[in-house]
Formats: C-alpha cells, sequence, structure tokens
C-alpha cells in the first residue's frame, strides 16, 4: 500500500480498524515534509538551537519552514513556570506562553509564532479527554496508541496546513529515555510509516564527554543514547555532537560505526563565540544538503534566495565579531544568578550593540540590598540601565533607589514591565511628591496607588483573566523620543504580560510633573510607554510592553537601539567607549554560553 493509499484509510480507531491518523481539512499528503530533533544522554544541549540554525539554512534556500516545540510536561503552557528552573516564559503574540526555545526560533527564522507552533503533554492530554467526553472514539477504550499518539499527529498535520510549509521542524522535548516524551518518539516513528519515504528525516543531538583527567574525549554515553533511539525505532540520518571542542574524527568514526549514520552525516556542534555562526556551520558541513536530500526536495531549492540571505547574515556576524567600541549596561534585577531568566533581553542588547558596532558587557547588580545611599557607587561603572520584567516585592526599593540615581545623574535608562512600573513609583514620589506612592502589588494599602489593576480588569479577577497578554497596537505621540524610534509611525505593535497599570487618576498629575507618555492603548486610558524630555535626559525610557521579544538580528528592537546609541554618547561624555576588554567578557558570551547549556 503506497503512503497515499494508506492515508486515506486512516480514520478514527474502531472494532474494525486499529488505524488512527485523523486529517486535518486541507492537509495534502506528500507535499510537507518533518524533520525531528531528538535529544539523548542529557537534556540542556541546545537541541532549539540546532533546530532553529538547521531551519534557518533550508528558510535561506527559499523553502517555508514552520517550528513546533513539544513539551513533555503536563502545564498547559509555560505561564506558570518560575524562571529558577525554567527560564523565561517567553509571550507569542496570539497570547501564548511558551518556553524559551520559541524565543529562538523566532530570532533565528525572523519569523512571529503562535500556539500552533507550541504543544505540552498537557495540551495534548486535554485535546483527548475532551474527545472522548463527546464520545468522538466511537465506543473505543482511549490508549497512549493510537489516541494519544494520533493526537500528535494530528498538531503536526494541522501546522503544516496552518503554515503552508514545505517543512516541519519538530523539536521534542528532554531526551531518548524520558517516560513523560516515550508518545512523542512513538507518534514521530507512525509519522515516517503513515507519510512514506523520503517524508522524515531523523536526527539526534548528542553529547561527547571529555573527562579532564582521561585528556580525550569519549563516545560511550553517545553510543548508549543512539542506542536507546534505535530501540524504539528510530533510525537518525544525521547525528550532532555537542561537545567543548570539536568532535575528534575517531569519536565520528565510533559513533557511525554503532547507528547505521554515515560520517559525512555526522555533525560537530562544538562551542562557539555565538549561536548565530550555527547556520553557516551547519551549511559548511553540508547538513543543510543531507536534509534536501533525504526529504528529496532539490526542486523547491532557490539558490539566488540562498545568496542573498547569505549575504546580509555575513554582515551582522562581522559587525557581531568586530566591534570598534565598548559600553557596559547595568542589569537590575533580583533573579540575577539565574541568567536564562533574561535570555531574550541578552540577545536584545547583542543584536543593538551589533547594529552600532559596539561591544555591550552587562553588568549584573542584585537589586535586593541597594538603598539611595549605595544606588551611585552600584552604577558607576555603567553607561546605561535596564530594570527588566518582574514580579513580587522583594528588591523594589532597589531598584527604585537605581532609578532615581538614573534620572538625576543623566544615566540612559530602559524600563520593562515592572521596569516601567518602578519608574512611575519614583516620578510619583520624587517629583510629584505623593511621598507614599506605590504600587498595590507591594502595597495594597498605600494612600497612592499610582501602579493598580485597572477596574475592568478587576470585574474579571475571580476568573484569572486579568493577564494582559499577548501583542497589543500602541499609538505613538507625535514629536516623542517615541515617535523618532519607530521612524515617525502612528503606531506600532509591542508585546504584553503584566496585570498592573497606571492608574488613570494620576496620569494628569505625572504629565504635570514633566512624564511624558507618549504610547497608549488606542481604545483605554492604559499608559504603555513613557518618556522624559530629551532636553533634560539623554534617554530616559520605559515601556510596559515586553520589546525584547520583538528583537532579531538583523532588525534590532528600536527601544534597545536606541539605549545602545544613547549608552554610547554617556560613554563617550565620561571618556571610556574605547575600554578595552576580552571578548569572553561581553553581553553575547554571556548570552550564548547560557544558552548553549538551555
Amino acid at each position: 500500500m503506497n503512503s497515499e493509499k494508506l492515508l486515506a484509510s486512516l480514520s478514527y480507531a474502531s472494532d474494525e480498524t486499529e488505524f488512527y491518523a485523523p486529517m486535518p481539512a486541507g492537509y495534502k499528503p506528500g507535499k510537507t515534509k518533518y524533520v525531528f530533533v531528538f535529544g539523548t544522554v542529557m537534556s540542556g544541549l541546545g537541541k532549539g538551537i540546532f533546530s532553529s540554525s538547521l531551519a534557518k539554512c533550508l528558510k535561506n534556500k527559499g523553502l517555508t519552514v514552520a517550528p513546533i516545540k513539544l513539551e513533555g510536561y503536563l502545564n498547559v503552557d509555560s505561564g506558570t513556570l518560575n524562571p529558577y528552573r525554567h527560564g523565561e516564559v517567553y509571550v507569542l503574540d496570539d497570547g501564548m506562553e511558551t518556553d524559551m526555545d520559541l524565543g529562538t526560533y523566532e530570532r533565528m527564522l525572523d519569523q512571529d509564532l503562535s500556539r500552533v507552533n507550541f504543544a505540552t503533554s498537557g495540551q495534548v492530554f486535554t485535546r483527548v479527554l475532551e474527545k472522548e467526553r463527546r464520545g468522538s472514539y466511537l465506543g473505543r477504550d482511549v490508549q497512549m496508541i493510537p489516541h494519544v499518539t494520533g493526537e500528535v499527529k494530528i498538531k503536526l498535520r494541522e501546522l503544516a496546513v496552518a503554515s503552508d510549509a514545505d517543512v516541519v521542524f519538530v523539536e521534542i522535548g528532554g531526551t531518548v529515555g524520558d517516560v513523560e516524551n516515550a508518545y512523542y518518539i512513538e507518534a514521530a516513528r507512525e509519522m515516517a510509516f503513515e507519510e512514506g519515504a523520503n517524508s522524515c528525516a531523523f536526527v539526534a543531538l548528542t553529547y561527547i564527554i571529555s573527562p579532564p583527567k582521561l585528556g580525550e574525549q569519549k563516545s560511550k554515553a553517545a553510543q548508549l543514547g543512539i542506542r536507546g533511539l534505535l530501540a524504539v525505532g528510530i533510525q537518525p540520518h544525521i547525528i550532532a555532537c555537542r561537545a567543548s571542542e570539536p568532535a575528534s574524527r575517531k569519536v565520528m568514526e565510533k559513533l557511525a560505526l554503532y547507528s547505521n549514520v554515515p560520517i559525512d552525516r555526522l555533525f560537530s556542534m562544538h562551542d562557539c563565540d555565538s549561536i548565530y555562526v550555527i547556520p553557516d556551520m551547519l551549511r559548511g558541513a553540508g547538513m543543510d544538503d543531507a536534509v534536501i536530500d533525504i526529504l528529496g526536495i532539490r526542486d523547491r531549492v532557490h539558490p539566488e534566495n540562498e545568496t542573498r540571505a547569505r549575504e546580509a547574515w555575513t554582515g551582522f556576524i562581522q559587525r557581531l565579531r568586530t566591534p570598534t567600541r565598548e559600553i557596559r549596561i547595568g542589569m537590575i534585577g533580583k533573579y540575577t544568578s539565574v541568567r536564562d531568566s533574561y535570555a531574550s533581553i541578552l540577545h536584545a542588547l547583542e543584536h543593538a550593540g551589533a547594529a552600532v558596532e559596539a561591544r555591550i558587557q552587562v553588568v549584573w547588580i542584585d537589586s535586593t540590598d541597594i538603598t539611595d545611599a549605595t544606588a551611585a557607587k552600584a552604577l558607576a561603572e555603567v553607561d546605561g540601565i535596564i530594570v527588566p520584567g518582574g514580579f513580587g516585592v522583594r528588591g523594589t526599593e532597589g531598584k527604585i533607589a537605581c532609578i532615581k540615581c538614573a534620572r538625576e545623574s543623566g544615566i540612559p535608562y530602559l524600563g520593562i514591565c515592572y521596569g516601567f512600573q518602578m519608574a512611575v513609583i519614583e516620578f510619583a514620589r520624587n517629583v510629584c511628591g505623593l511621598t507614599d506612592a506605590n504600587s498595590t502589588e507591594i502595597d495594597p494599602d498605600t494612600p497612592h496607588p499610582v501602579i493598580d489593576i485597572l477596574p475592568e480588569q478587576k470585574q474579571i479577577e475571580g476568573l484569572g483573566g486579568n493577564m494582559r497578554l499577548g501583542g497589543r497596537d500602541v499609538l505613538i505621540k507625535p514629536g516623542t523620543l517615541a515617535a523618532e524610534l519607530f521612524n515617525n509611525a502612528p503606531e506600532t505593535r509591542l508585546r504584553f504580560r503584566h496585570r498592573y497599570e497606571v492608574d488613570p487618576q494620576y496620569i494628569e498629575r505625572l504629565e504635570k510633573g514633566g512624564m511624558i507618555f507618549s504610547g497608549k492603548a488606542p481604545d483605554y486610558p492604559i499608559m504603555q510607554i513613557l518618556e522624559l524630555p530629551t532636553s533634560k535626559h539623554l534617554f530616559f525610557f520605559g515601556t510596559q510592553a515586553h520589546p525584547e521579544m520583538q528583537s532579531r538580528p538583523l532588525r534590532p528592537q528600536p527601544m534597545f537601539h536606541g539605549l545602545a546609541r544613547a549608552a554610547l554618547v554617556y560613554a563617550d561624555r565620561h571618556g571610556r567607549s574605547q575600554r578595552p576588554t576580552s571578548p569572553a567578557a561581553t553581553a553575547a558570551a554571556a548570552t550564548n554560553a547560557t544558552a548553549m547549556q538551555a
């Protein structure tokens, strides 16, 4: 039976058939190909980085690509995950809260993704149980195979239809052998069977151990990991070898022998100075061409598209690697020991630094113990500061003290979400005379709740719906710094993840004090961007949004770009923009060291 006839026969499992692979409307068998990326040995090796880099290589060739991350945890989304355990919560334009890998895909591919690009076991099981309650399984006992695996397959095919992709890249979270992702791996095996020859490419990401005392690379753990994949019916087509140093020929030969993978399809994904060089590493090793041959889509490639894309990317890499100056940006927060909490901000700084041809060194400043008396000392060596998003009371007074110091001393400032709110509180207290001003999140009994949950949000609080999530249009006030940053566009679109807003009853008083609300919601008195006049401050800017989630390597987010330019001016004024340093001390190095581990 050929693949088209097989797919046509796959319907709801009943007493007459065990096949179960319902097809979404509009699905065309054979049009979309699939690349599955599995992890072995241990998690956190960079499956998302590898998968997004390989997807970029194919996109550069003129193919349409769509990624999806399959997570094993039972959470419906990533919204409740602690940043100490799982890194930042990344928010898509449609409001879906995901893990940080979706940010890697958006940045690398320069594509805005949606909820169809992210799935968890919680989502999969919810859909299965809803169908069971509706009687959709025709009285069958509902089982992991074929029903749960069938739900995974239909999600992949729904993405194929929604994206009209040539290739869907499927990253399976965790590692082979984990109980929670076993059914994802089984679904991948079934997909290859159902879709037929040249339909799926399997990639195994493994780890080459280098015990310091032995002084050589060891492949046994990698061999056992690949054996685990073979044991569940997955024959890899490509193996990517994570290692601190380039994988040796000897190690590659061993893995090729034990895995039945030709040695020219083993790729050394060793540590490098930037994750953004990995697409070129993959292309240089021929991995992109290997995937195209495995999937049989050579006729869809457009070489002229690849030439243009590579030229633009090469320019970015050149600027990233050869900065002419250096600036220091202070990151003021309480999660400074967990850099993954700020992954998107670090990438946004990296993009902005490349745009202004400067190396941005991030200085991590824990706000917990900072006071008005110590803030100046803490900020003495920085050329700009960021107060990022966050929740809770701890460290807030230290953040406010740093904001006051930046406002009074002229240090360029960017407040993001919580940093926007803290800037409003500081200004209300120290400029507008509202001494005890605060947020009701911090002090529910404050006499001046300049930051509060708006009345319409309070009405739905009990329903759990008062979080503003995802993309929103923002009206830009003409003649402001915001208008300049956004090229005088009348409006822009930003992403949000917050509950608290500037209380409308204090807006007039704050504006009389000199604060400019240069961005607001179109239909409500919701302030979304603030600034101080450039005649009084070089760059004092805040947004209730999370602009870091919209920064791209070739299109740095305007607020970060503006902060980088202002920091260069500030550094020049203080005679230190030529400060020498080593590449290991850059924000780029910090970003990528974190990302390669995550």
